[in-house]
C-alpha cells in the first residue's frame, strides 16, 4: 500500500521480495520505497526533487517520515517467515494508534489557524 509496488512486479523476480526490499530501505532510505503519488499529495515538490532529499526538511515533514519509517517496520515485522518472529496484533494496533495520534496533533493547529483565519 505505501510501496505502490505489488508482490509480483518484475523486480522481484529475481529472488527479491516485497518484505526485503522495504527492509533493506530503512531508515535511511525510505524515500526510494515509498510511492511517488504518497510523497507528492503529503509534501510539495521539493520533498521529491533530488531523489527526496528534501524530503526531511521541515518539522511536520520530519515527523510524517519518520511515521512512515516506524509504519515500514511495522510492516516488516508483520511479514516476517515466521509467525513466532511477527509483531503481536495488539501491539500493532497500539502503534498504529499512536503514530496516528502524533499526526493528528501536529495537524490540529494548522486547521485551527485557517479556520481563525476564515471571515464569518
Amino acid at each position: 500500500m505505501f510501496t505502490g509496488k505489488r508482490p509480483t512486479d518484475d523486480i522481484f523476480k529475481e529472488g527479491l521480495s516485497l518484505h526485503n526490499f522495504v527492509k533493506t530501505a530503512l531508515p535511511g532510505e525510505v524515500i526510494e520505497v515509498i510511492d511517488p503519488n504518497l510523497v507528492q499529495t503529503q509534501f510539495n515538490e521539493d520533498a521529491t526533487s533530488n531523489h527526496g532529499h528534501n524530503f526531511w526538511n521541515g518539522r511536520n515533514n520530519k515527523l510524517v517520515a519518520e511515521s512512515l519509517i516506524s509504519i515500514f517496520e511495522i510492516g516488516i515485522s508483520c511479514s516476517a517467515e515466521s509467525p513466532q518472529q511477527r509483531m503481536n496484533i495488539g501491539d500493532v494496533s497500539a502503534q498504529l494508534s499512536s503514530i496516528r495520534n502524533k499526526l493528528l496533533r501536529t495537524r490540529l493547529p494548522r486547521e485551527r489557524e485557517v479556520g481563525s483565519a476564515t471571515p464569518l
